[in-house]
């Protein structure tokens, strides 16, 4: 998800603390516009185990801010990308001794009934399957669970920080995720 919304801001951030950064990116062209040179590219798909364990192999840390555009390709439906693309990514972390994992889900998994279900080919109860592969992995990880994204500068609005699945409504700054 690098070139993803949630995904170029993590990007960012990484390289502001001067982390080195590979991301897995299916068009690399238009990766390159984003970050340009300051980025190590791995071309592949997150459906694709073997290209995940090319771009994971030798990483130290690993986020994924995966999330299916399914109305746009029926071939990124929530099914195979937020649970098989994550699941893939899990298994290639597993193998290469990833210290941890950070995984962007979604408020709201916890709930069958929740409308983003019906609207979205139930893309949270995948995203908590994904959520389930990382957990039963062995892999050191975070989940984070924010409510509706949007653009903001960070620190505009206070964060509230809780485990569980709570039914709240609001929204965050990607920045502050």
């Amino acid at each position: 998800g690098a070139t993803g919304a949630t995904g170029q801001e993590a990007v960012r951030q990484a390289l502001t603390k001067g982390y080195a950064v590979r991301a897995l990116v299916r068009n690399e062209e238009a990766a390159r516009q984003l970050f340009g040179e300051r980025v190590q590219y791995a071309v592949g798909n997150v459906r694709d185990p073997a290209a995940v364990a090319r771009a994971v192999r030798g990483a130290t840390y690993l986020i994924s801010a995966l999330g299916s555009r399914s109305q746009r390709d029926p071939g990124n439906k929530p099914e195979y990308i937020d649970y098989g693309g994550v699941k893939n990514l899990v298994d290639a972390a597993q193998a290469a001794g990833v210290k941890h994992f950070a995984l962007v889900s979604s408020m709201g998994v916890t709930r069958e009934d929740h409308p983003l279900n019906k609207m979205f080919d139930n893309i949270l109860i995948w995203k908590l399957k994904g959520e389930d592969a990382l957990r039963a992995s062995g892999v050191p990880y975070t989940i984070v669970r924010p409510s509706g994204l949007n653009d903001d500068p960070p620190g505009r609005a206070g964060l509230q920080v809780m485990q569980g699945d709570p039914p709240i409504q609001g929204h965050v700054s990607r920045a502050d995720i």
